[in-house]
């Protein structure tokens, strides 16, 4: 496969994926924004969603204070800011067309009929249309380019490289995610463990859709210990840490056999995976929860290098 092919593949699957993340991650500050702040202190819900979306700079500097109809036009519809909504949904189409030989018609359906109805929205004015609803239309879309890209394409390097991009950038977002309890409880940790750590952890579960696995996988009271080992270690959770970099491993295992040759990014991958898998809920906390999530961030952001330097550099060329 030619290196811009792949790159094209890697990037729609990383748009796709990161298009629900930023509908999800408004989601939560809007359900953290409904949550009584009665003890001072607290830094705004709102900073905490920009901080994890990694676009508070550049928030700042064209909008200033974050007040939820800025940050939603800055998370969902402005296409100056390339982790939006609008600019992934674009993107992941754009990267789309131009391998459009390498795509079935359903694939490209998907993600050509959600720019389409972006353009809708887009019009559509923001009074009438609640965090919810982009939420769902969102995650709605996502499920149909993803629900296409499983049933219809051949398990071939294309589908590898879709794949390699979609689990590296579900990795890194739900360090994001988890990321965002650390700068809303900063700068008092004395509200760690408080009854309203706890509910914010519940919101959390919830904008992640996890609740309900949740309680199939460990019953009980929901804490924050059960809740970072669900979305960090545990195998079964289609959105932890540990899950994400077993897939982006095992499809760089299947580019391995199929070019015939090892690489950087294979070994840093299963170096990762291999420290996850030996890693216990209580040494994350040990190391700090926000020190470990940058350090998986950088890791992640490590491999996503090796990767590019490896398959997809020849697409700069």
């Amino acid at each position: 496969m030619l290196s811009r092919t792949a790159d094209n593949l890697f990037w729609m699957g990383r748009y796709l994926e990161r298009a629900e993340t930023m509908a999800r991650l408004l989601h939560v500050g809007a359900r953290m924004n409904l949550i009584p702040d009665t003890v001072d202190g607290f830094r705004s819900e709102w900073v905490s969603i920009l901080h994890a979306s990694g676009t508070h700079a550049a928030f700042e500097k064209k909008y200033g204070e974050a007040v939820e109809r800025n940050v939603i036009t800055h998370l969902f519809f402005d296409r100056d800011n390339p982790s939006s909504v609008a600019a992934c949904v674009a993107a992941a189409r754009e990267n789309a067309r131009i391998v459009r030989t390498a795509l079935s018609a359903p694939v490209w359906d998907a993600l050509n009929g959600a720019y389409q109805e972006l353009k809708g929205l887009e019009r559509t004015p923001r009074s009438e249309i609640s965090i919810t609803a982009l939420t769902e239309w969102t995650a709605k879309q996502h499920a149909l380019a993803s629900g296409a890209i499983e049933g219809t394409l051949l398990r071939n390097d294309g589908y590898d490289f879709i794949h390699l991009g979609f689990n590296l950038e579900r990795a890194d977002n739900t360090a994001r995610f988890l990321d965002v309890k650390y700068y809303v409880l900063l700068p008092d940790t004395g509200f760690v463990g408080s009854g309203l750590d706890n509910v914010q952890w519940q919101t959390l579960l919830r904008g992640m859709q996890m609740h309900r696995a949740f309680h199939w996988a460990y019953g009980g009271d929901i804490t924050a210990t059960k809740i970072a080992d669900l979305l960090i270690l545990n195998p079964a959770c289609p959105r932890s840490l540990l899950t994400a970099i077993e897939e982006a491993t095992n499809h760089l295992d299947r580019l391995s056999r199929a070019y015939g040759a090892s690489t950087r990014a294979q070994t840093a991958a299963r170096a990762l995976l291999a420290e996850l898998s030996e890693t216990r809920i209580d040494d994350i906390f040990d190391e700090g929860m926000h020190e470990f999530l940058e350090r998986m961030k950088r890791q992640v952001a490590d491999i996503s290098t090796c990767v590019s330097e490896t398959y997809l550099i020849g697409a700069a060329a």
